[in-house]
């Protein structure tokens, strides 16, 4: 059951995408046209509805930073948090990551029940990383919270649907001063102070449409509520068409243009660390289950490697041993040097198997930024500022 759920997913992306053709195909797509018209109005309505202060976001007593996007999936967003976090940290803020956990997986029925039945149900958010250590698996943390938890190693990351409650918790019981709101520009009820708003460079606003029918998750016009705008993934080609049509949406907002730079090679199941030139005319298998796989594997070929097998799951796929083995298998066959995957997909393999008879590599990636280091300069000294001014901006 699960795997055909995933296979009628895939499909359906494909018709998102324009890339299935045929009268299925189009009676789908024309469905998701109507739906689309309707998402957009309620869209629309609630954003008019907090702006009006018919709904008020909730303040925490902190400053609260939303990263987030316009499109579903694929901007590169949790490298861009972890470098924000990070240089936060090194700046002497307390940060925590609130994150909603997507596709994490819920505590057993029998722990939810004797919380219920002890009158624990108010505490439910999620501690992944207390700051000092690693506390949950990618199963029940979600896929990025893990990952940014494992790779900061020293900063609290939660989870929890109410990322209000999960600010309250940070602030009271971790003591932040500073709290990154992962994936939270449609997340109304905690108020920020900085919204940045992510672009892929090369899909910027996917196939124009809303969701059902398309990607993107409000109208680009919704651009102008941004503070600063990170375009993702770039090649370093020219921008100025795109940055020209943000500046239609917002005119004053920072624009900071980034790359996701390969910093080296980790073996899913050992210590072993390999230098990205070890890929140079390598025969490679890769597998990943993320939003645009493509990427990847142009990234991949970017950096000399051949190419032979390669598979996709759907986003956020977990991956069971028998998948696994049945793709190491095929690798195997063709004599292939390596398997690769992505740091994201990592998190989702299974246990080492019991027959591993070509290594598996995750490729390590952080953001580096190409133009606009003034805005992120100026993004960190606003963030930074003297505690006794934050205290003052929320008396």
């Amino acid at each position: 059951m699960g795997r055909r759920l995933e296979e009628f997913e895939q499909f359906a992306i494909e018709v998102i995408l324009d890339r299935r053709k045929g009268k299925r195909a189009a009676l789908l797509r024309l469905l998701l046209m109507g739906l689309s018209t309707v998402f957009r109005r309620i869209v629309q309505m609630r954003l008019s509805l907090y702006r009006k202060r018919f709904l008020k976001s909730r303040t925490p007593g902190c400053l609260v930073i939303s990263i987030g996007n316009l499109t579903v999936g694929g901007t590169g967003k949790t490298p861009v948090v972890e470098k924000l976090a990070r240089t936060l940290k090194d700046a002497g803020r307390n940060v925590a990551i609130l994150s909603r956990g997507y596709k994490s997986k819920r505590p057993p029925l029998m722990r939810r029940l004797q919380r219920k039945w002890l009158g624990l149900d108010k505490r439910e958010t999620r501690v992944v990383h207390d700051g000092e250590r690693l506390l949950m698996d990618s199963r029940f943390a979600g896929d990025e919270p893990f990952m940014l938890a494992r790779s900061l190693g020293d900063s609290v990351v939660l989870v929890d649907k109410d990322r209000v409650r999960a600010a309250i918790e940070a602030v009271h019981t971790f003591g932040c001063d500073t709290l990154l709101l992962d994936d939270g520009m449609q997340y109304l009820p905690l108020h920020r102070r900085v919204e940045i708003c992510l672009i892929d460079r090369q899909s910027p606003f996917g196939n124009e449409h809303l969701l059902p029918r398309g990607t993107l998750r409000e109208p680009p016009a919704n651009l102008s509520r941004a503070n600063y705008i990170f375009l993702t993934k770039s090649d370093g080609s020219d921008s100025s068409e795109l940055i020209k049509r943000i500046r239609q949406y917002n005119p004053i907002a920072g624009i900071v243009e980034t790359t996701h730079q390969a910093l080296h090679l980790k073996n899913l199941y050992s210590d072993e660390q390999l230098p990205l030139e070890w890929l140079q005319g390598k025969h490679i298998g890769a597998i990943s289950g993320i939003a645009r796989p493509e990427s990847f594997e142009r990234k991949l070929t970017d950096l000399g490697c051949k190419l032979h097998i390669t598979e996709r799951f759907a986003d956020h796929h977990r991956f069971s041993e028998k998948e696994l083995n049945h793709f190491l298998s095929r690798c195997v066959r063709r004599d292939l040097a390596a398997v690769l995957t992505t740091e994201k997909d990592s998190v989702r393999f299974p246990l080492k198997p019991q027959q591993l008879d070509v290594p598996v590599y995750f490729l390590r990636v952080e953001i580096r930024i190409l133009e606009g280091q003034d805005v992120w300069d100026d993004l960190i000294k606003r963030i930074c500022i003297p505690p006794p001014l934050m205290a003052q901006e929320y008396l």
